[in-house]
C-alpha cells in the first residue's frame, strides 16, 4: 500500500480531516472522524459496520500501525505528515496522532434491525440523550454486554459525533443501531416484534434485582434530570435501581451497564 507525504496543511487531498472541532458541529454528509489507535482497531476490524476512507497518520507512528493500515482496501489513501503538519490540518494538538475519515453504514429500519434479533434480545433504546461523552457510554456498554442493536430517538444527539466515537471506545462502529425514530413508534415497533419494553426511572415501584431474565427485552433510558418523558413511561414496565445514601438517580451510561448485566448475564 502506497503512503502518501503530505507536506502542506492546505493539500486539498486532506481536505476532509481539516477543522475538525468546526466540522465536528457542521457534518460531514454521511461521514465520520475517528481518533486514536484503539478506535482504528475497531474501524479496520471484521466487525466494523463502518468503511474507512482515508487515514492519517504522524509519520512517527505508522511503523507501529502495520497491522490496522494492513486490513484497510489497498485504495484507501493512507497520508503521513510531521505533527506540526497534523495539528494545522486537524486546528489544534493532535497529541494521539491519529485520524480516520470513516463511512457511516446505511440507514436501517427499526423492523429490519429488531427482526435480525433472536428470541433472548436485550437492546436499548434511547430518548433524548443529548450527551456525546453519555452516549459513548451507551455504546460501549451495549457492546461489552452483547446488547442486539442501539435504538435512538430524534431527540438524541449524533453516536458518530467524534467525542462519542472516542468516549464508546470504537463501539459506535461496530453496534447495529437504528436511528431519528419517533419515541412513540419505537415503542410500537418494541411490541410489536414481541419485547418486554422496560423505562428505566429512579421513581418505579420495581427494583431491577426482581425482573427475570429471558425474552426480548428492551431497556428504554432518558437524560440525566428531567429523565424519560411521563407519557413514555406510561407505556413501558417502570423498573428502578435501589440505592443508598438519598440518592435517587445515576449517571445514565452507568444505568445502563447495571441493568445490561442484569438481563444478559445467565441466571
Amino acid at each position: 500500500m502506497a503512503v502518501i507525504r503530505i507536506d502542506h496543511p492546505d493539500d486539498p487531498r486532506i481536505a476532509g480531516f481539516r477543522d475538525i472541532r468546526e466540522r465536528d458541529l457542521t457534518g460531514r454528509q454521511g461521514l465520520f472522524v475517528a481518533e486514536g489507535e484503539v478506535v482504528l482497531n475497531v474501524l479496520t476490524s471484521p466487525q466494523s459496520l463502518c468503511a474507512p476512507v482515508a487515514l492519517l497518520l504522524d509519520q512517527k507512528r505508522v511503523e507501529g500501525l502495520a497491522g490496522p493500515i494492513a486490513r484497510v482496501d489497498s485504495r484507501t489513501p493512507v497520508y503521513v505528515a510531521d505533527q506540526p503538519i497534523l495539528d494545522a490540518i486537524a486546528g489544534f494538538h493532535l497529541h494521539r496522532g491519529i485520524l480516520a475519515l470513516g463511512r457511516k453504514p446505511g440507514p436501517a429500519t427499526l423492523e429490519a434491525r429488531l427482526a435480525s434479533l433472536g428470541p433472548d434480545a436485550v437492546v436499548i433504546g434511547a430518548c433524548g440523550i443529548g450527551n456525546h461523552d453519555n452516549m459513548g457510554g451507551l455504546f460501549r456498554n451495549a457492546a461489552a454486554f452483547g446488547a442486539g442493536a442501539v435504538l435512538l430517538d430524534r431527540t438524541c444527539c449524533d453516536p458518530f459525533y467524534r467525542k462519542a466515537i472516542r468516549v464508546s471506545v470504537g463501539a459506535v462502529l461496530r453496534t447495529p443501531m437504528a436511528l431519528g425514530l419517533e419515541a412513540s413508534r419505537m415503542l410500537d415497533g418494541l411490541e410489536r416484534a414481541g419485547f418486554s419494553v422496560i423505562a428505566l426511572t429512579p421513581g418505579a415501584e420495581t427494583a431491577l434485582d426482581r425482573m427475570p431474565r429471558g425474552g426480548r427485552v428492551a431497556l428504554i433510558l432518558g437524560p440525566e434530570g428531567p429523565g424519560l418523558p411521563p407519557e413514555v413511561i406510561a407505556r413501558c414496565r417502570p423498573v428502578g435501581i435501589p440505592m443508598s445514601g438519598g440518592f435517587d438517580s445515576l449517571n445514565v451510561s452507568v444505568a445502563s451497564g447495571i441493568a445490561l448485566h442484569h438481563f444478559t448475564r445467565q441466571a
